[in-house]
Parts: C-alpha cells; sequence; structure tokens
C-alpha cells in the first residue's frame, strides 16, 4: 500500500503526533483511522466499560481487568474500522465539505481498493478479539455489523441519522455485560438506550458544525432539523440518557456513591447545554469533545457505587 502527497485534512488535529512523528507513508492510514483524534475511541469505549462495571459483582477482579483491556482494543480496532468504512462510502460528500475534503480517501491519497482492503484487514483482527469472548457475546458483537453497515446511508434518507449512529456506536453497553453474564437483562438494555439518546445529543452537536455545507450538498441531520431549538431537544435527550442511567443503577443496586456520582453527571450535561454556541463550530467542537470526561464522570459514579453503600 502506497500514499500519494501528505495532506492533512482541515479537520485533523493540529501539529498531532501523526503530524510530527509518525511516517509519512503512515499518515494517510493514520488519518483514516483518526488515530489522532482519539475521543471517538473513548466515546466508544465507555459505554462498554460501564456495562462490565454494572455485572462486576459477577466477575473476578482480574476477570473483569481482562475484559476491560480486550475491550479497550476492540474500540480502538472497530473504530478505525468504523471510519474506514464510511470514508468510503461518504467520500463523494466528503469531497464537497471543506472540513473533510482533505480525508485520505476523498482527496485521493489512498484509492478506493486500497482503502477496503485495509478495511477487511482491521475487521479480522476485531474478530480475533470478538471470539476470546463467549458464545453469547460473539453472536451479539457479530450482530452489531448491521447497525454499522447501514449507518452512512442514513444521512441521504433521514433526518435523524444520528440516531442511527446512537443503535451504533453503543452496541459495547450491551457486550461488556453479555460477556460477563453470557447473557442480557434489563440493567445493560437501559444503559444501552440511554447510551443511544447521548449520542443523539452529542452527534447533534458535531453536525452543527457542517449545517450550511450540509444544507448546499443534501446531507440530512439531527442539526438542521432541530436548528435554533436544538437545545430544548438536548435538553429532553440528556434528561432521558441520565434517568436511563440511574435507572440502570438502581437495578444493580449501586451504592451512595453512585447517586452521588449521578448528580455530577447532571451537573456536566446542564453545562454542556449552557455552553453551546450551535453558530460557532469551535465551540460545537469543544462541547462534544467534552463527552469525553462526561464518560469518565459516569464510570467514577458506577465505581463510587460499587465501593460506598
Amino acid at each position: 500500500m502506497s500514499a500519494t502527497e501528505d495532506v492533512r485534512p482541515a479537520d485533523a488535529e493540529p501539529a498531532s503526533w501523526v503530524d510530527t512523528r509518525a511516517p509519512v507513508e503512515l499518515r494517510p492510514y493514520l488519518r483514516l483511522v483518526r488515530a489522532d483524534r482519539p475521543i471517538g475511541i473513548w466515546l466508544l469505549l465507555w459505554p462498554c466499560w460501564w456495562s462490565l462495571l454494572l455485572a462486576a459483582s459477577q466477575a473476578s477482579p482480574l476477570t473483569l481487568l481482562a475484559l476491560m483491556v480486550l475491550f479497550a482494543a476492540g474500540a480502538a480496532v472497530m473504530r478505525g474500522a468504523g471510519c474506514t468504512y464510511n470514508d468510503i462510502v461518504d467520500r463523494d460528500i466528503d469531497a464537497q465539505v471543506a472540513r473533510t475534503a482533505g480525508r485520505p480517501i476523498a482527496s485521493g491519497q489512498i484509492a478506493v481498493t486500497t482503502a477496503w482492503i485495509f478495511l477487511v484487514m482491521l475487521l479480522l483482527i476485531g474478530l480475533t478479539i470478538l471470539i476470546q469472548l463467549n458464545r453469547f457475546s460473539m453472536v451479539l458483537g457479530a450482530l452489531s455489523l448491521v447497525p454499522i453497515a447501514i449507518y452512512p446511508f442514513m444521512k441521504r434518507i433521514t433526518n435523524w441519522p444520528q440516531a442511527f449512529l446512537g443503535l451504533t456506536f453503543n452496541w459495547g453497553a450491551l457486550l461488556g455485560w453479555a460477556s460477563v453474564m453470557g447473557g442480557l437483562d434489563v440493567a445493560p438494555v437501559l444503559l444501552f438506550l440511554g447510551c443511544v439518546v447521548w449520542t443523539l445529543g452529542y452527534d447533534t452537536i458535531y453536525a452543527h458544525q457542517d449545517k450550511e455545507d450540509d444544507a448546499l450538498i443534501g446531507v440530512r441531520s439531527t442539526a438542521r432539523l432541530f436548528g435554533g431549538t436544538t437545545k430544548r431537544w438536548l435538553a429532553g435527550f440528556y434528561l432521558a440518557a441520565w434517568v436511563a442511567w440511574l435507572t440502570a443503577g438502581q437495578m444493580v443496586e449501586l451504592g451512595t456513591g453512585f447517586y452521588a456520582g449521578m448528580v455530577a453527571v447532571g451537573a456536566h450535561l446542564a453545562w454542556q447545554i449552557y455552553r453551546l454556541d450551535i453558530n460557532n463550530g469551535a465551540n460545537c467542537l469543544t462541547v462534544f469533545k467534552s463527552n469525553r470526561d462526561l464518560g469518565l464522570i459516569v464510570f467514577v459514579a458506577i465505581l463510587a457505587g460499587m465501593i460506598i453503600s
């Protein structure tokens, strides 16, 4: 595999390690999997780790730690695979949007055929990780390929592609529990549903960066659909997520530390809505990225609920 002249996309992180330390020939592939922007890995990983903690009473500490490492590796690989697949499907759209026109496939740095080969390699690595889990989890993980396959096309046919991203991006909320329990229950389903509406919120924020270009080329999004009413919708989504997460914690009988932590979770979600300026792209990106911190707060809340009763 070879790349053409090194071009940094407009949406790449400025002066990241990819630009300063990675070999030039590898940079297009690292940018393709968004190695310079780990926020996506965190957003994919947090629901997995939350789910593992909810089921932690049924696993030894060493087993739990091993699963956390396994899910971290899986999140990194599958996030890269998802970005690669999305960029293959969206290459013509990306070429028309200023923020994404320099992406490796849209700009021609990586040929489409080469990108497909690279994607297969990533999926094989993901499969190697998946088969380390129990049989139920393997089947459940394989089913995640269905929403992954259809998600990139949703922006062409519905105003709610962010809802489909929520279904796709939070499969780990089910998979983490299943990897410990060998099945599902109400608690992980509630966790999953909460994560879906959380994603609806944060990806609406993200989509406000591209709403002008999207309107010109006919790409749909909840950012365009909600417009000036976005904050009201976010309040509804975030409240629903908070209630779902709170109820999931109650169902597994987490202690008082969890409830104290959930106060901080609610405060952070409220801060996001207050801080957001939908007409400022840099502000939207900053608020979107703060969801990595939100993920950590939820993680600590669950952990506190396990320790403090």
